[in-house]
């Protein structure tokens, strides 16, 4: 057994105190427990074991943070398809970002206490809650990260198109990093007394600086593009009107849509029992409607069962006020609340209408009624009958997107732009007269874009919420976008992190440079 001496109050070094105090939760030391120059830095970790847990951890929560901050555009999805599966809406998005954000934060603290009694001499003892609450930060990081490739295989694609516009800036980062470690890298290496002890301490760490020096050759982003060659700016299309600012498929949406300058609309269409065409997305009326005060047994029935008498006595607006579905959605003004309160279910009819008066493009999904529906073999029929009967919307406003009877739509409604929604060959799109694209956003490429577009087919990306996402849309060539966020697209004048090939190079070689010179500079002294 060691003989220790006295413990001895951090009287003369309140900075080491209050380090190793929050560190360890010790704020009283051992005179022998400060390492010597020359010794390894290593072997001031009296716990590798638990180092190793926390240098894990943070690299986890990292990755995780980055991972699930960029996929905000896809929050409400997850949030809806969490509603299916649980009965009940809440903003689980947006608790998981909270807890990635605090775990991170605080493991990053820990991280930054370690390197600075490091630099200190000092050596680590981790308190046992800070080893509880790493391990932790570890479990939730790698079980959710799994969870995510398991249950949501896109939000990958979703990360790796953000690396097209935050690569270079997430670089910059890298590099900064690298010379805050630069000062703790270089003060072990000459308190070794090896070479080889400082090779294995410099080495690695200039290895990884060469290779964060170079990484930019082999970064793509068609943000960086010469002066002049961006094309136009896509256009907008509210995706169940504006459901950021009003009930989705209301008429109040579609008028916000409108009133912010949207270019067209996207809507869902069902068909009622008695044959009136009307707008929902969700198989039941539960999540948007009042159907629990007003049906209470039927909550759970198809909404296409309902007769439109039935339907018209639902209110449509009323639990947008309640559930907040979107994440920072602002507040609504008084008479905004009021007009919300007071929204009914939307037939086709009077949507198409509304498009045709203020010349809006138009596009819906179908929704073939179940088996037992009596308009379960007419409901293509009944549609267009609404389209070109009752509505008589002008046919060049109505982008035609089912492709189950195309043909026989071609042969009776000539005039509609049709739309196909995925990628083919550019002589079948051409044989069947597909004039546009609607492809997921995660299919999004510049080159198949333009290709398409040199063959007279434009190209819709949808949903598109986010401004580094309809920043990337806009530099890849795509022509319009579906998005909830009409209100906030219409103000990005340019795209975010747009330069030019000189400007990008610029920054690359003045932060390398300035970086190798600090760093020099810092094993120097």
């Amino acid at each position: 057994v060691v003989r220790r001496r006295l413990l001895q109050r951090y009287e003369h070094q309140p900075f080491i105190s209050c380090l190793a105090g929050f560190y360890s939760c010790r704020w009283k030391r051992y005179q022998r427990e400060r390492t010597e120059p020359g010794k390894c830095c290593c072997s001031m970790v009296k716990e590798p074991k638990i180092s190793t847990g926390w240098d894990f951890s943070f690299c986890f929560s990292l990755v995780f943070l980055y991972t699930w901050g960029e996929g905000k555009n896809d929050y409400n999805g997850f949030d809806w398809y969490n509603y299916g599966n649980l009965g009940f809406w809440f903003l689980w998005s947006l608790v998981i970002l909270i807890v990635a954000a605090v775990f991170f934060t605080y493991i990053s603290l820990l991280l930054v206490l370690a390197m600075c009694l490091l630099a200190e001499g000092q050596q680590l003892y981790l308190h046992w809650s800070h080893k509880i609450g790493t391990f932790l930060v570890l479990g939730f990081s790698i079980s959710s990260l799994f969870a995510l490739s398991i249950l949501w295989r896109d939000h990958r694609k979703t990360v790796r198109l953000s690396f097209q516009v935050t690569a270079p800036y997430l670089h910059i980062g890298a590099i900064a990093i690298m010379v805050l470690l630069a000062w703790p890298v270089a003060l072990h290496a000459i308190r070794a007394d090896k070479k080889v002890t400082q090779v294995i301490i410099v080495g690695p760490y200039l290895a990884i600086l060469l290779f964060l020096f170079l990484i930019p050759l082999g970064m793509y982003s068609p943000c960086i593009r010469e002066m002049g060659t961006l094309g136009p700016k896509p256009a907008l299309i509210g995706h169940r009107g504006a459901p950021m600012l009003a009930p989705e498929n209301t008429e109040m949406s579609f008028l916000k849509t409108i009133e912010h300058g949207g270019d067209g609309l996207e809507t869902d269409v069902t068909i009622s029992y008695d044959g009136v065409p009307f707008l929902m997305h969700d198989d039941t009326l539960r999540r948007t409607t009042n159907i629990q005060e007003v049906y209470p047994n039927d909550t759970g029935k198809a909404a296409s069962f309902f007769s439109w008498d039935a339907l018209q006595k639902l209110n449509a607006g009323t639990w947008f006020l309640k559930n907040k579905p979107f994440v920072g959605m602002g507040s609504l003004s008084k008479a905004d609340q009021n007009q919300a309160m007071n929204q009914s279910i939307y037939t086709l009819s009077s949507f198409l209408r509304l498009a045709d008066s203020h010349n809006k493009l138009v596009i819906f999904d179908l929704y073939r009624p179940p088996e037992k529906h009596p308009y379960r073999n007419l409901w293509i029929r009944k549609i267009l009958d609404v389209i070109l009967k009752e509505s008589k919307i002008k046919r060049h406003l109505v982008l035609w997107l089912h492709n189950g009877v195309r043909s026989f739509v071609q042969s009776v409604a000539p005039g509609f732009q049709h739309t196909m929604g995925k990628k083919a060959p550019i002589e079948d799109l051409l044989k069947h007269n597909i004039v546009k694209l609607n492809l997921v956003y995660t299919d999004m490429s510049s080159d198949d874009i333009r290709k398409y577009a040199e063959a007279n087919i434009t190209t819709n990306l949808y949903v598109v919420n986010e401004p580094w996402l309809y920043s990337l849309a806009w530099c890849s060539g795509a022509h319009s976008v579906t998005t909830n966020a009409v209100h906030l697209l219409k103000d990005l004048s340019q795209p975010l992190f747009l330069m030019t090939p000189q400007q990008y190079n610029i920054m690359w070689i003045l932060t390398d440079v300035t970086s190798a010179f600090l760093i020099s500079l810092i094993f120097a002294l």
